[in-house]
């Protein structure tokens, strides 16, 4: 959510920062309801203080005697009463106009943030790892002959649908085993405090981090008005909303394991083969909450959490800057980790990281106190620690041998019992 005052303040900025993201100028129409609302709640104000001018005069007249003036302030009165509150409405509504126009509106880029259209026009700023060097040609990870019989997508569309997977014996515990890892490692190495929170969320809770109201499609919702959370972002940048917290209580730095439901809307026909884009899946998720001044040097901090998830499991990757056709709703710039995966021949998101201001805090009502000072809002981060089933797909593809075996990051070892491999005939030994 954007600051009106500031909108008030520099319009043409405003409009300039909006149009690298390829919005029209709106500042013209936001000033125009914000001042007929403030002409509203102006002309609301005038109108009560002659009701309680004419209040206190009432029982002047009264005392007087004299009637006529006595009725003439009573009607005053009355009028000037249900002007106050028809005055009060139509700024109400107003008001809930302004607000539903600014929830529409994406968060402005940083100055240092590309300009572009897209995600040709994002700027690689760090590559780690070499891609392996196959004697073979390397194929996709549901091709792989130790992961067949323990990826089964066939039942999965028979229970579910498209776009889902029954994972079982040593791939479901891999897939497990690597959760369990970053989780640790975010918790022992990184300094996050682990938490568990709900997948079903209060409307509110989605409209606090911008998936609700422009991107409803995106995201699942039940009978009973829930809703699915697309990322353990909403829960956890949710547990600051609406408090006002003490500044020595910052930052806070979560980390939560969970399902997360996304519709894939507008994704017919991409990526439909394999486990890489599905309706449900899991994420190792960060949030991180702050001082405003130390919101950028946090997102450089978990960026490099991120990273040294990836560089712990001996997978290629390259880190981007998004440019501002390619970020996020709610980002003011955005990190994004890509993995290599060979059976692709390419690098794929894993992770996105994003810094949001006070965007989402302004949406929650997120205030933290500074020691002396009035309150202000904090600045969210959020990014994923990783994509489990992603990383999964990346263990696989990059560890796998000719005869259709995989060699298994040195990192899960010990979460799998001392094994080593996924054999050719889908067992860890």
């Amino acid at each position: 959510m954007h600051d009106i005052r500031t909108i008030r303040e520099n319009p043409a900025a405003f409009d300039a920062a909006l149009s690298r993201r390829g919005v029209s100028s709106l500042s013209s129409g936001i000033l125009a309801l914000d001042e007929a609302r403030r002409a509203k709640i102006h002309a609301a104000e005038t109108a009560q203080a002659d009701q309680n001018a004419a209040s206190k005069q009432v029982g002047a007249a009264k005392a007087k005697g004299d009637e006529a003036e006595f009725e003439r302030l009573r009607a005053l009165v009355s009028d000037k009463k249900a002007e106050v509150a028809a005055l009060n409405d139509e700024a109400k509504a107003l008001d809930a106009q302004l607000t539903e126009m600014l929830s529409g509106i994406p968060n402005l880029p940083l100055a240092d943030v590309p300009d572009g259209a897209d995600e040709a026009d994002n700027v690689e700023v760090n590559r780690w790892g070499t891609p392996r060097s196959f004697d073979f040609k390397p194929v996709e990870h549901y091709e792989i002959a130790g992961v067949k019989n323990g990826m089964d997508f066939e039942t999965a569309a028979k229970l579910s649908g498209a776009r889902f997977v029954v994972l079982s014996g040593a791939v479901a515990r891999i897939h497990r085993a690597l959760a369990q890892f970053m989780v640790n490692t975010h918790v022992d190495q990184n300094g996050l405090t682990e938490t568990w929170t709900p997948v079903l969320v209060r409307e509110e809770m989605m409209y606090g981090t911008g998936q609700l109201p422009k991107f409803g499609e995106d995201s699942y919702q039940t009978r009973e008005g829930w809703w699915l959370v697309p990322t353990a972002e909403v829960t956890l940048t949710n547990i600051v909303s609406d408090t006002i917290i003490a500044e020595d209580y910052l930052p806070r730095r979560y980390v939560a394991h969970t399902q997360c439901f996304r519709s894939e809307a507008g994704s017919a026909g991409r990526d439909t083969a394999g486990m890489l884009r599905q309706h449900q899946f899991e994420k190792v998720e960060m949030v991180s909450v702050t001082k405003p001044e130390d919101s950028l040097a946090e997102h450089a901090r978990m960026t490099r959490c991120a990273e040294g998830i990836l560089e712990a499991l001996g997978l290629p990757y390259r880190t981007v800057v998004l440019c501002t056709g390619d970020m996020g709703f709610g980002a003011t710039k955005t990190h994004d980790l890509e993995v290599w995966l060979p059976g692709q021949d390419t690098y794929r998101e894993i992770s996105s990281v994003s810094v949001c201001g006070d965007f989402q805090s302004r949406r929650m009502n997120a205030r933290y106190r500074p020691a002396g000072g009035k309150p202000e809002f904090v600045h969210t981060l959020n990014g994923s620690g990783l994509a489990v089933g992603r990383a999964l797909i990346a263990v696989l593809e990059n560890g796998q041998q000719q005869d259709g075996s995989v060699d298994l990051p040195e990192a899960l070892h010990p979460y799998l019992g001392g094994k080593t491999r996924l054999s050719a005939d889908g067992t860890l030994v």
